[in-house]
């Protein structure tokens, strides 16, 4: 008899949403562990501004995911897939039930799709295209790019700059075109029973919980981590997570704290909305609009109707 693949189920949706209390709910039931999928909580030291699980949480279900590197570390999404695969083959071997749970997409694309095997950048080549398309304009390299690469050239507007060097990059270092390589790309999709559920909740009512939890970030010590944080130095990728980007800034006077926490609470909508965006473009994920009065464990019911058998 065959056996069935593994099953795994990742629970997307905005910031905000929820995401984090129902799959505590689900694993708690399920004997499950939590994989995370955010790009921010994977560092150290930034625990209340990326809303990390509390210890509480953490002792009642395993999390992975967390506090993988010092904040001064550049972490990749490369990285992340090597570290995420390997776990969740470890929880599969434990015949534990994996969710995966978080709002960077490209994290979870990179496991459930794969990434390109392309070689990786060649600051000398691009730095050349960059400069050839400064003198003869993007659209040149556009045509150069349809001649070597058809099927990415249709793909690319003419004046996709970045996107048309990496592609001509691609070309040149390897001599292999970049739509060969990304037909080599393989994920868990083609191995595992994978479900994606989206949650979603009116816009209002999204805002209003963005707001209450920054609040609570900042009634937790989000300031005092921030000022730390900024003190021990950080990369530039951890620099730009939302929080501690807008007290930096505020540190340094470019504007009050006061106004950093108003911009923090406006910037995070907008992510919430630009995640709303990606994640709507994948219509494999299966939406669930959430009631203001639903508990966690009601969602968790209700997410567990939708998994395949």
């Amino acid at each position: 008899m065959n056996q069935r693949p593994p099953r795994l189920l990742v629970l997307v949706g905005p910031t905000g949403s929820g995401k984090s209390a129902v799959a505590m709910a689900l694993a708690q039931e399920f004997q499950g562990e939590i994989l995370s999928a955010d790009s921010m909580q994977v560092y150290r030291g930034m625990e209340i501004g990326t809303a990390k699980p509390t210890s509480v949480d953490r002792r009642a279900v395993p999390h992975h995911g967390l506090d993988l590197v010092e904040p001064q570390i550049e972490f990749t999404v490369a990285m992340y897939r090597r570290y995420a695969l390997a776990t969740l083959a470890a929880i599969q071997a434990r015949r534990h039930w994996p969710i995966m749970v978080g709002g960077t997409g490209l994290y979870i694309r990179a496991i459930i799709d794969g990434l390109c095997p392309a070689p990786p950048e060649d600051p000398a080549c691009r730095q050349t295209l960059a400069a050839e398309a400064a003198q003869v304009g993007s659209a040149a390299l556009h045509d150069r790019l349809r001649a070597a690469d058809p099927a990415t050239a249709e793909k690319l507007h003419p004046h996709d700059t970045r996107r048309i060097i990496r592609a001509l990059e691609v070309y040149q270092v390897s001599g292999r075109p970049l739509s060969v390589w990304q037909t080599a790309t393989t994920g868990l999709a083609m191995e595992w029973r994978v479900t994606q559920v989206g949650l979603s909740r009116p816009r209002e009512e999204l805002y209003e919980r963005i707001e209450t939890r920054v609040r609570e970030m900042v009634a937790a010590g989000l300031i005092e981590e921030a000022r730390a944080l900024q003190a021990a130095g950080v990369s530039r990728t951890a620099a730009q997570a939302l929080g501690y980007k807008q007290l930096f800034a505020a540190f340094e006077g470019q504007w009050s704290v006061d106004e950093a926490i108003e911009r923090l609470i406006q910037e995070t909508r907008r992510y919430a909305k630009r995640q709303l965006t990606w994640f709507r473009r994948d219509s494999r994920i299966q939406w669930l609009p959430l009631d203001p009065n639903e508990s966690p464990h009601q969602t968790a019911t209700r997410v567990r109707t939708l998994l395949a058998d």
